[in-house]
């Protein structure tokens, strides 16, 4: 069997340009990089805004490690989409390379579903999470030079907020001892490093409309607070400027393309266990000037990323979604049901019928933002008609649409079942979509709201930092921002080892960040950690590249 890598390797693309042709752009509408890799300039965002374009939100039940293959489903749909005559654009988050030489991989599909070239956007792709990395780091060095050269501004060197970035999983940069060697080093303190993509910049990145939106978000960035409790931000520093210079290209969407040719727009990357999960609002935008249809996705599960989805990015960027596509797997649904991973390739109706909980309660968690499901059923060779039938069968009975999708062993054509009902469903049930909760309740009440409705808690329960600091964010005026929870992707709940559909217990509030030039409140759940660690075979290992420069290994 063919590995990701070697069918990508295979695929006969296109020039970037003739991408961009397809699509009505010009010569001057992008920048090349490369032969197969484009930057799209953010002046066709002043054209007159398409009114008619449908979004399309791809989602999906709780992360197993047998798989379920949300972003292949993506990429699939979107090609079969135009294969049935739908002018689509698929608009996608760009990779970190922390899970690429961790555990959980990269980001740009699988099988005959991918978007390509595949190497380039897993490993740095145009640079611009790199960009993002400079420009967090910048306001770190400056944060400590303004304390070396006297500290005007009286900032608490113990109650520093912003902390350096890099993009890898590493463990022994979560707790650091910065400037020691003397006096010429800076003054020693206790820092921290987070893995960039859960950087505050690069949630800023993707919520910015343009490049003056993004150095005023940068601007508002609460980096401390002075020795008088008082926030300071980064416009005080004067680093705003400098950052958005640094950023002045990473804020432009990728264009890129999948095996098929569909066009295919990659940008920006936040986790959605510990960020917003959602690609820029200037890549999804761009997609929805140039198709008429924009398949979507949101990182993680739909308590994760597309909960964010709706109520972070859709308010923000004024986005109404026309469809959900909430994709399970029944390897993935059995494991939900107790079955270990070894046994997976059995057939068990019994503990599919048990697993199945857990994707009936993300699509009751979707069906309260208003917005028509369809549930597409990733195929894997394993699968028996009797699993799928009963999948399909539950589904009917819950009165939500389901389809095949096999798009990962027969690309675009594999997923035309899912396009024609993905289609149907938009043309013929109108989407009312409207956010879970209202700005102006209280962050606890935000809290609350999403923790019993979409997680399913019988309560809420708060250290007594959170609590300090809820109340300290409501009396600076942040207290109708919305929040963005911190939670395990391995649960509906916040506890990691409850499967399925978790219930009779109570969320645990550790801590809360403000993240005021993003325009939210992190909520931070249970023992959620802002630097993953490398497992103890990490993905790095396989990864090499031959004496013909191709690289080996990548998944």
């Amino acid at each position: 069997m063919k590995t990701d890598v070697q069918i990508s390797q295979k695929a006969k693309l296109e020039p970037i340009y003739k991408i961009a042709e397809k699509m009505g752009l010009t010569e001057n509408d992008i920048e090349i990089y490369g032969k197969y890799k484009a930057k799209i300039n953010l002046d066709i965002l002043k054209k007159e805004v398409k009114k008619d374009t449908k979004l399309i939100l791809t989602t999906a039940i709780t992360p197993t490690p047998a798989g379920e293959g949300k972003s292949t489903t993506s990429i699939g749909l979107g090609m079969a989409l135009n294969k049935i005559g739908k002018k689509t654009v698929i608009a996608l988050r760009e990779p970190s390379l922390g899970p690429c030489f961790g555990m959980k991989g990269g980001a740009t599909g699988g099988g005959y579903a991918q978007v390509v070239p595949m190497e380039d956007i897993n490993l740095h792709f145009t640079g611009d999470i790199h960009a993002i990395t400079a420009a967090n780091n910048l306001l770190c060095s400056m944060i400590d030079n303004h304390i070396k050269w006297g500290n005007e501004l009286k900032i608490d060197v113990n109650n520093i907020l912003f902390k350096r970035a890099v993009d890898l999983n590493d463990r022994a940069l979560r707790e650091i001892v910065i400037a020691l060697g003397g006096k010429a080093n800076g003054i020693p303190r206790e820092d921290s490093f987070l893995i960039t993509v859960a950087s505050e910049v690069m949630a800023i990145l993707c919520l910015a409309e343009n490049i003056f939106d993004l150095k005023e978000k940068l601007g508002e960035i609460v980096f401390a607070y002075d020795i008088e409790g008082n926030p300071l931000k980064a416009k005080q520093l004067k680093a705003n400027g400098a950052m958005a210079a640094l950023l002045k290209e990473a804020i432009k969407p990728n264009l890129v393309q999948t095996i098929e040719n569909t066009p295919a727009i990659i940008h920006g990357g936040p986790f959605a266990n510990i960020a917003h999960g959602c690609n820029s609002v200037v890549a999804t935008k761009a997609a929805m000037q140039l198709g008429d249809y924009v398949v979507t996705e949101a990182g993680f599960a739909a308590d994760l990323g597309a909960e964010k989805f709706l109520n972070i990015k859709c308010r923000k960027a004024d986005l109404k979604p026309n469809c959900i596509v909430i994709v399970a797997t029944v390897r993935a649904l059995k494991m939900h049901g107790g079955i270990k991973k070894e046994d997976l390739n059995i057939r068990n109706l019994e503990a599919l019928v048990k697993g199945m909980e857990n994707l009936e309660k993300h699509i009751e968690n979707m069906q309260k933002f208003n917005i028509p499901i369809v549930v597409a059923i990733n195929e894997f060779p394993t699968d028996t008609k009797e699993e799928l039938d009963l999948v399909e069968k539950i589904c009917n009975d819950l009165g939500v649409e389901v389809a095949l999708s096999q798009v990962w062993a027969k690309g675009g054509e594999g997923g035309i079942e899912l396009a024609n009902k993905v289609v149907n469903l938009i043309e013929n049930k109108p989407s009312n979509f409207k956010p879970l909760y209202d700005l102006d309740i209280t962050i606890q009440e935000k809290i609350e709201k999403i923790c019993t409705e979409i997680y399913g808690a019988d309560g809420v329960n708060y250290s007594k930092k959170a609590l300090n600091k809820i109340k300290k964010f409501e009396e600076l005026g942040y207290g109708k921002l919305p929040v963005c929870m911190a939670k395990t992707q391995n649960s509906i709940s916040d506890k990691p080892e409850l499967k399925g559909r978790p219930k009779g217990f109570k969320v645990d509030i550790a801590d809360l960040n403000i993240s005021a030039g993003a325009g939210f409140i992190v909520v931070l759940t249970g023992e959620i950690l802002t630097m993953p660690g490398l497992p103890k075979k990490p993905a790095a290992e396989n990864i090499d590249i031959d004496e013909n420069g191709n690289i080996i290994g990548l998944f």
